[in-house]
């Protein structure tokens, strides 16, 4: 593609991380799923954004799907071209948006996986042995409090906590929304905990090394694993995990999706509504358990 091109590229994922400030996971995914589609274009001899059209962008999607790529990354690369093309078009550098009407493949919608309540409650029942597991049990204990996305307990910083009030804020939700949470109490005594023992450092992280920095995502999820296999749970435990069985368990017992809803920090109930599901799936298994006329004989 032209030179122009690549510009139109750089000044889009300046403005990713400038202005729209996503997360850097996802800055790093479009990045890379619009250079994939900047090589397609090339190949297709597409020069300029503005040549490209709604068939070649269904041909594209096509040669993904048939390579086997899986639905929820095609529409992760749908997403971010959408994006790519409404920058241009604020920009007046094209004309429309050529990836406005194309549709991903059908997802098949997959259950998450959620741990039960007694699972739950033995592994933060665990007594911490170390300032390490001192911190690691109050980011557990907020994960399941709160219901809190992993990318959004890692940019918490000092002064999103109301430790006196009980309750926590939400500076970097998807989408960049924020959203105020309540802290329960277990959490919160997890929480003065750590705090009574964190290092000081140059950071107004919440969570950080023993050297003061803040914690990245893929140490919370290390750390989580270890402290489940060290508690008892055989599977695999990763964060997404803790907030679905939070949804799960709070839906179950309060059956207010709208509530979960905001909680959780959906833009739309239908995300939500798969616990819905997950809360049925819950009644039919006891149903079967229980019931006198459910088991065969």
């Amino acid at each position: 593609m032209h030179t122009e091109a690549d510009e139109a590229l750089l000044r889009y994922f300046r403005y990713l991380f400038s202005e729209k400030r996503v997360a850097d996971h996802t800055s790093t995914n479009y990045q890379r799923d619009l250079k994939r589609f900047q090589s397609f274009c090339s190949g297709q001899g597409l020069m300029y954004w503005q040549q490209v059209k709604d068939r070649d962008v269904r041909n594209y999607i096509a040669g993904r799907h048939k390579n086997g790529i899986g639905s929820k990354t095609i529409q992760r690369e749908l997403a971010a071209l959408r994006s790519f093309y409404r920058f241009l078009l604020k920009a007046k550098q094209v004309e429309y948006n050529p990836a406005q009407h194309v549709q991903a493949p059908k997802v098949s919608k997959r259950l998450p996986h959620v741990l039960d309540v007694d699972q739950v409650v033995g592994m933060l029942n665990a007594t911490p042995d170390s300032i390490l597991e001192i911190r690691d049990l109050a980011m557990f204990e907020l994960f399941y409090s709160s219901g809190l996305r992993l990318s959004e307990l890692v940019m918490l910083d000092l002064s999103d906590i109301n430790l006196s009030e009980g309750f926590l804020r939400v500076r970097f939700g998807k989408g960049g929304k924020q959203r105020q949470l309540p802290v329960g109490s277990k959490a919160l005594d997890a929480l003065k905990v750590w705090l009574a023992s964190r290092p000081d450092g140059e950071w107004q992280a919440v969570f950080v090394s023993l050297k003061g920095l803040r914690l990245s995502q893929r140490s919370v999820q290390l750390r989580l694993d270890r402290w489940g296999k060290k508690n008892g749970i055989a599977e695999h435990l990763h964060p997404h995990m803790l907030r679905h069985s939070f949804a799960s368990h709070l839906l179950e017992a309060s059956k207010d999706i709208r509530a979960v809803q905001e909680l959780l920090g959906h833009s739309n109930i239908s995300t939500t509504q798969i616990y819905t599901h997950l809360d049925f799936q819950h009644l039919a298994a006891v149903y079967d358990q229980a019931h006198p006329r459910s088991r065969k004989g």
